[in-house]
This record gives structure tokens, C-alpha cells and sequence, in this order.
């Protein structure tokens, strides 16, 4: 009795199935089905080709090139200093303009240090009172020195490649009137791809008032995001702000940004001795990511294959309610399965 069931079973691996169609007069699979059938072809137009552009070939390893250039001049007064007019190669650093730029808007100078002993050395001996008395009162201005920097202009020039299009552009407008950048600025809605910008608005846009930086610094975010469509040849620069120097809405120890740096100078005797600046000021880190899309069959072809099998999902999905789930099951599965040789 064992070994003609075992031999049955064996034998069955040999049996071939095909499928059989029936039409089963319930409307209520029927309608499940045709709403299911609905949802599918909305998903696969609405959400993959439309939104998702799910028939075209991305490439999403953009190379990008940033060029800096600052205008703007602004004029101190200190007793350390004097009058001094500061232009964008004074308060600029690095000077030569990159995707990662420092403006000082304010500094603290210690001007004529010389080596030798320092006024504190326990080699020096005070005889008398005056003699100790410090005549270097350090005085930190609690108001920025370069008032104005808050309108100096900052110009961005990214270069963008996407290798697998062969595809390069610029986020300089493409026009033949040959002063436009020289009376535009940046706006969301009258320039939107002047690429000219005001310190004040960045910041402003990022959500703070320069008022709130131009004292002990900070750091400011520029992200140029690149979509391009280059099916409809919409290929366009965004810009994004944002703060990086300062979590949440609270400012903390970390808030701020300064360095020091020195300038070195001789005298008529030929003995050096130099200017330390302490200097603070707005750091600007210009990031740049996008991707381009293209027309491909390759990709349109898997998008319809995705769509496909969700429709088979859908009927695997209905067979299941009708043979099992309704009443009438049992009567279903007897006229959809049955035997022949």
C-alpha cells in the first residue's frame, strides 16, 4: 500500500498543468479585480512615469566646479589701526574665490609684537607700581568693524557635468544682454537663476539676520541642487540655505566662527615684528548634488515588467477570494481544477 503511494507521488512529478479559464458571474471579485486593475495602471502611469519618470536612465554622479567672486568695500577706524578701507582682497579668505570662502566681518588686532620676553616674565622685576601697570587694554568690540558687510555680493559660478549624458552647463543665465549681471540680483521669483547674491539675504534666507552673525561669526550653507530633464532640455539651478553652525534654535558654546592670522612687518633698524588679527566672520560652504535623467528603453522596459506582475499579483490575489473566501468556493474550485489523461 506504502510503495503505490510512493510510486504515485513519483510518477505525479511527471504530470504537466495548464491553466483553464473560467468566467465566474460574481460581481463582487469582478468589481474587486477591476479596481485592482485601476490602482495598477494609476500606480504605473501616475507614480512611475509621471512623478518618478521611471522610463528614463539617471545619473546621479554629477562633477561640479565652483568659482567665487565678492565685491563690496567697507571702511574701519581703530586706534590700533587708523582708517583703514577694506576691499574683497583684505577681508576674503582665500582670496582667489572657492567652494568653501571666509568673509570677516569683524577682527581684534594686537598690533607690534616683537620677539623677546613677554611683559609678565619673571625675569623682568617691577620697582614700582606704573611699572606694572598693563598698557595694552584688550577691548573686544562687541559691534562688527566692517559695518557694511552685510551688502557685499557674492558671485557663484558652478560648472556641472553629468559624464554618462556627456552632458555640461553653467548656472550663468544664457542671455544677449550683456548687463543683466551686472543689475541683477538673486530672487525666487523675478531672478531666480541670477546667480549674484547678497550677504544679507543668504542669510536672511537661511532663516537668521546678518545682525545676528556679523559679531562672532558663523557658518552659512549654500546647496545648488541640479534636476535635469534632459528629455524636455529643463535643466536649471535651485538654491538652498541653511545655517550650519548653530542645532536647533539655541545658540551654544560651539556657535560662531573665528581664527587668527598674522601680518608681518619690518622696521628702519630691519627688525621684524608683526600684527596678530583675531578675526571673525561668516564661512560659506557651497555644496552642489543632482542628478539627469534621460530617455532609455531599458529602464521603460522594467518599469512595465514591475507594473505587469503587480497585475498578476492582483489575479493570484482575486482567485484566492474566490475559491476560498465566498460561499461558493468549494463549486469554483471543482470546475476550475479536474484531471484528464
Amino acid at each position: 500500500m506504502a510503495g503505490s503511494f510512493c510510486k504515485g507521488r513519483f510518477f505525479s512529478l511527471f504530470d504537466y498543468k495548464t491553466e483553464k479559464y473560467i468566467v465566474a458571474k460574481n460581481k463582487k471579485v469582478g468589481v474587486l479585480y477591476r479596481l485592482f486593475q485601476l490602482f495598477v495602471f494609476g500606480y504605473i502611469i501616475g507614480w512611475v512615469f509621471i512623478s518618478k519618470k521611471g522610463y528614463q536612465e539617471t545619473d546621479e554622479a554629477i562633477q561640479s566646479s565652483v568659482i567665487t567672486k565678492l565685491k563690496g568695500v567697507s571702511i574701519t577706524n581703530t586706534t590700533e589701526s587708523g582708517l583703514l578701507v577694506w576691499g574683497p582682497e583684505d577681508y576674503v579668505i582665500p582670496p582667489q574665490g572657492e567652494a568653501v570662502l571666509f568673509v570677516v566681518t569683524n577682527f581684534f588686532e594686537t598690533p607690534n609684537q616683537k620677539l623677546g620676553y613677554c611683559a609678565e616674565s619673571p625675569k623682568v622685576v617691577c620697582v614700582c607700581v606704573c611699572v606694572c601697570v598693563c598698557v595694552c587694554v584688550c577691548v573686544f568690540y562687541r559691534r562688527p568693524l566692517l559695518t557694511n558687510a552685510e551688502n557685499f555680493t557674492i558671485y557663484i559660478k558652478n560648472f556641472i557635468k553629468f559624464p554618462k549624458f556627456g552632458f555640461s552647463k553653467s548656472n550663468v543665465l544664457q542671455t544677449t544682454d550683456e548687463s543683466y549681471l551686472r543689475k541683477c540680483r538673486y530672487n525666487e521669483e523675478l531672478h531666480p537663476y541670477c546667480p549674484i547674491f547678497r550677504l544679507g539675504d543668504i542669510t536672511r534666507r537661511a532663516g537668521f539676520k546678518f545682525q545676528d552673525m556679523d559679531t562672532f561669526g558663523g557658518s552659512i550653507g549654500i546647496m545648488i541642487e541640479w534636476d535635469c530633464d534632459l528629455d524636455k532640455g529643463d535643466c536649471h539651478p535651485r538654491y538652498y540655505f541653511t545655517r550650519l553652525d548653530i542645532s536647533g534654535c539655541n545658540k551654544t558654546l560651539t556657535t560662531g566662527f573665528n581664527f587668527r592670522h598674522t601680518r608681518y612687518f619690518k622696521n628702519a633698524a630691519g627688525e621684524s615684528y608683526r600684527s596678530l588679527f583675531k578675526v571673525y566672520g561668516v564661512r560659506f560652504n557651497i555644496m552642489v548634488y543632482g542628478k539627469a535623467g534621460a530617455f532609455s528603453i531599458v529602464s521603460t522596459a522594467i518599469s512595465l515588467a514591475g507594473g505587469l506582475a503587480l497585475l498578476g499579483a492582483g489575479a493570484f490575489f482575486c482567485d484566492l477570494v474566490l475559491l476560498y473566501l465566498i460561499k461558493k468556493g468549494e463549486a469554483y474550485r471543482e470546475r476550475k481544477f479536474e484531471g484528464s489523461r
